[in-house]
Parts: structure tokens; C-alpha cells; sequence
């Protein structure tokens, strides 16, 4: 038992200090960081798949202290720093417009831990995504990317999951641990009976309804990571790979806002 216990944290150090080495200086902050200008971006960079750093129909703008994606194009807003320990809280609401017609759920996301160049993962960055989508919110996905050089970037996660009757697997502090393999971690109450069409909600959602703003935290203390909605722990993940690295805001087709998006230290119960 004390072997496998010592091998266990062998591992995750070893994991820890690869990823931190992929994140250039990561920051830990020491008081609360208010990431959003009052108006304009200020010192944020941005992303579309379509004009790489140029925004020419001003997809993200800030305004008062709300960050509007319009939803026209795939991308992204990011901070220019790696950050690593922190409290991060955002909220958002979703607009009406939407460049994306289909059917199914208004998208977006917090991508957590980015690394490697602008548009290196399609339209994203390596990283951690904490899904927005409708009835989503709370769900895990490894975005995996590669360098110039053609080599992936390191990225995985581990997560104690439970097997549903749609055959999904979802977060259970009790359940089995499960290293990430492609497929998303759900979020614990994911209803599985959820056809995932727009504008709709799951039996057991926590995000607020349609209109009103939903708070998100992300706690991410080394390479462990928890995601709150509302206040409420929907999922958690360890051996977390990379474990640092800059923060992104995602446009995936659907207009949506953000406001009071902060990174604070770790409280000492977190």
C-alpha cells in the first residue's frame, strides 16, 4: 500500500513539473486580479480561426465591464499571462445572436491552462475546457494540440467517474478512477435523458435559466482542479496535465456575455 501510495505521488509530481515547464512563468496571484478592462480590452489578446490576431468585425468588445463575443467565427479572448494556484470566478449570460444555426445548444467555454501558440489546437489552444454549453455546464474536455514541430503538447487528466444509462461517464467522488480518454467527463447530475436542443434544460441543472447570469469557479490548486456552478461542486479532476498556463474565453457561434471574471489566491480550506 505504501508503495503504490509513493509511486501515486511520484507521478503526480512528475506531471505537475512537466506541464508547469510548458507554461512560460506562470503567476500565483497574492490578491484578487480583476482580468476584464472597464471598457475596451486593454491588454488581452484575442483569436479567431478565420483572421488569427486581427478582429476586423469586432467580435469581442468590453464595455462597463462586459465582455460581449458575438459569435461570428470560432476563438477566443485570452489573457497574455500563465497563471497557476487560483481562485478564478467568471460570470455570463447568453445574447440572442448566434452565427451557428443548428439545432442543438448555445456554446462557449472556460479554457483553463493553455498553452503552446494562438490557434496551435484548430481554433483553440492546449488546454483544460470547462464546458458553457447548455445543460453541459461543469463538463471536462482535454483540448490537445501540437507545436510547429508537429509534436503534441502534453495534456490529460484523471477523473473518479460513474457510468450512466446513456453510457456517458460522469463525475463521482466515490466512483472509478478513470483517465481521460477522448470522451468528455460530465458533469454528476448530466441528465441523461437531455437531447441537448437549444434553449432547453436538463432535469437537474444548476446553471441559471436563459437570461439570467451563471457563476462559474474554477479552484486550481496544483494539478487538482474543481469546478462550481452556482455555487454548487458539479466535477473535479486530477493529475492534471498542464497545470498552469494562460486563460480563454471561448467563441463557438453564439453570442454571449461575461462579467466580474477575477483570479483570487487560494483560501487554505480550498
Amino acid at each position: 500500500m505504501l508503495c503504490r501510495l509513493l509511486l501515486a505521488l511520484c507521478h503526480g509530481s512528475l506531471l505537475l513539473a512537466a506541464s508547469l515547464a510548458w507554461a512560460a512563468e506562470p503567476l500565483t496571484p497574492t490578491e484578487t486580479i480583476r482580468l476584464l478592462p472597464k471598457n475596451g480590452l486593454g491588454k488581452l489578446e484575442t483569436w479567431l480561426q478565420e483572421t488569427g490576431r486581427d478582429d476586423p468585425e469586432q467580435v469581442f468588445t468590453v464595455k462597463d465591464g462586459v465582455l460581449r463575443i458575438s459569435g461570428e467565427g470560432s476563438g477566443y479572448v485570452a489573457t497574455p499571462e500563465s497563471y497557476q494556484d487560483y481562485h478564478l470566478t467568471v460570470e455570463y449570460k447568453w445574447g440572442e445572436g448566434r452565427s451557428n444555426k443548428s439545432k442543438y445548444v448555445r456554446n462557449s467555454g472556460v479554457l483553463l491552462h493553455a498553452i503552446g501558440e494562438h490557434g496551435s489546437a484548430g481554433a483553440w489552444m492546449t488546454s483544460l475546457e470547462v464546458q458553457l454549453a447548455q445543460g453541459c455546464e461543469g463538463d471536462l474536455i482535454v483540448i490537445r494540440g501540437q507545436g510547429d514541430d508537429g509534436r503534441p503538447y502534453p495534456a490529460t487528466i484523471t477523473c473518479n467517474t460513474r457510468v450512466e444509462s446513456d453510457h456517458r461517464t460522469r463525475w463521482d467522488p466515490q466512483g472509478k478512477e478513470t483517465v481521460y480518454s477522448g470522451k468528455q467527463f460530465w458533469w454528476n447530475k448530466h441528465d441523461p435523458a437531455y437531447e441537448e436542443l437549444l434553449d432547453t434544460r436538463g432535469r437537474w441543472d444548476v446553471a441559471s435559466r436563459l437570461g439570467d447570469w451563471t457563476k462559474v469557479e474554477c479552484i486550481c490548486r496544483g494539478d487538482r482542479v474543481t469546478i462550481k456552478i452556482n455555487d454548487v461542486v458539479v466535477n473535479e479532476c486530477y493529475n492534471v496535465q498542464p497545470a498552469a498556463g494562460r486563460i480563454l474565453l471561448q467563441n463557438e457561434g453564439y453570442e454571449v456575455f461575461f462579467r466580474n471574471w477575477t483570479l483570487a489566491p487560494l483560501a487554505k480550506q480550498e
